[in-house]
């Protein structure tokens, strides 16, 4: 779909715009650097736009997916310029010029500086990020269209329809939520094909001790929720109503204790059993909601955490829904696919567009704590506008690794 604006809004001042501020704040460029070097990216000589810069022109992108490639670039260089040369002519890349700059960094270091900064952020005092001693946590999944182009679609595929296939490639990816700050990280993307249990397997490793993690019924499986639990996490999953869980000891909270099994002749043979938590229960006078929900978790002790409880939390889980449409209408845009046209440059968009919301979420963390409030109290959108519009400046983005303005220079704090 055509960008339908060619231009950011006339009269505005560059310091209003692009990335000197949320952006360097929470990717600062001491971190890229590290990245650049790490995964040889470094600018071997200084070129019009080097590595570093380029790194942060893709986080742009997400945050201006209705411009244009150039003004998004031309935005960002002034900004640079603004902050160290005023009088200093901007030289800004065609088409053609962004297209190559962005193809000699690649994927790898942008994925590297999502995976090494993205982060749970939530702090003891962030409301509505705790259960108890729990920090909150779910797990899912979704798809993004990218460009309509041969290459996209022979690296992702699309699905079928009855009329034949949809009008765009798609990628799916899986990725974990802190549910109180809305942060996604330890995102994994693949083609369409892929289905989530199997990228959930190399997202789940990212658990850790003190997390509880919620996972809708699809997710649940022996192999998965075995290797979900070896990471120390507990786990609340829905399961299917349907499924075998023989009661082996009732609890006081009416929750009961069962196993899970491997196969049916594991089951046959007591074999390999993992002894889960069972909590059923209905929704009284909900509209649409189910005959039976029901639940396993891996905390057994029902005074730890009892039943009535969790089955309340788990409508938490709805939080990474939310946050799915964050990032898929109020920052993407509404029916703006990824723009890259190749399968490298699409992937490299990909994590430049979960670095954009993780800007935007540690910004709205950040004032709810001041204001001490939930996050979820602030909106999203509102938040967006204000990165847009008018970011605050943290801190400058150099244009090479030595140049940086000297503390007592006013332009440092225009």
């Amino acid at each position: 779909m055509a960008r339908t604006l060619a231009e950011l809004p006339a009269g505005s001042r560059i310091t209003d715009y692009i990335s000197l501020g949320v952006i360097a704040k929470f990717f600062p460029v001491e971190k890229i650097h590290d990245v650049l070097e790490q995964t040889n990216r470094a600018s071997v000589r200084e070129r019009d736009l080097p590595a570093h810069v380029v790194v942060y022109y893709v986080i742009a992108l997400a945050l201006y997916m209705r411009s244009s490639y150039r003004e998004v670039l031309r935005c960002l260089l002034e900004g640079v310029q603004w902050m160290l040369d005023p009088s200093a002519k901007v030289r800004v890349a065609g088409k053609s010029g962004i297209s190559q700059a962005r193809s000699r960094l690649g994927v790898e270091p942008v994925k590297k500086l999502y995976d090494t900064v993205v982060t749970p952020i939530a702090e003891k005092q962030t409301k509505g990020a705790w259960f108890r001693q729990w920090r909150l946590v779910s797990l899912d999944g979704s798809t993004l269209d990218v460009a309509d182009t041969a290459e996209n679609d022979e690296a992702f595929g699309r699905p079928g329809t009855s009329r034949g296939s949809s009008a765009f490639p798609k990628i799916r990816f899986v990725a974990l939520l802190e549910n109180g700050t809305h942060v996604l990280w330890a995102a994994h993307m693949d083609p369409y094909a892929t289905d989530e249990l199997t990228l959930a397997e190399k997202v789940i490793p990212s658990l850790r001790k003190g997390m509880l993690c919620m996972a809708d019924r699809f997710f649940p499986s022996y192999k998965l929720w075995r290797m979900a639990a070896k990471t120390g996490a507990d786990l609340l999953w829905r399961t299917r109503q349907n499924a075998r869980l023989d009661v082996e000891k009732r609890l006081p909270d009416g929750s009961y204790l069962s196993r899970i099994y491997a196969s049916t002749s594991d089951r046959r043979n007591g074999r390999n059993g993992i002894i889960v938590r069972v909590i059923d229960y209905r929704l009284k006078d909900v509209e649409g909601s189910e005959p039976l929900y029901r639940l396993i978790t891996t905390i057994l002790d029902h005074e730890q955490a009892p039943a009535k409880e969790l089955a309340a939390l788990y409508h938490e889980r709805w939080e990474i829904e939310t946050t799915l449409d964050e990032l898929k209408t109020h920052l993407r845009g509404a029916q703006i696919v990824l723009r890259s046209k190749t399968p490298d440059l699409a992937r490299q968009e990909f994590f430049g567009l979960m670095m954009a919301h993780f800007a935007v979420r540690g910004l709205m963390h950040e004032a709810a704590l001041k204001a001490d409030e939930d996050p979820d109290g602030l909106s999203f959108l509102h938040s967006v506008h204000v990165v847009q519009r008018r970011m605050a400046r943290y801190g400058a983005i150099p244009p090479s690794a030595e140049k940086s303005l000297p503390r007592s220079d006013p332009r440092r704090n225009p």
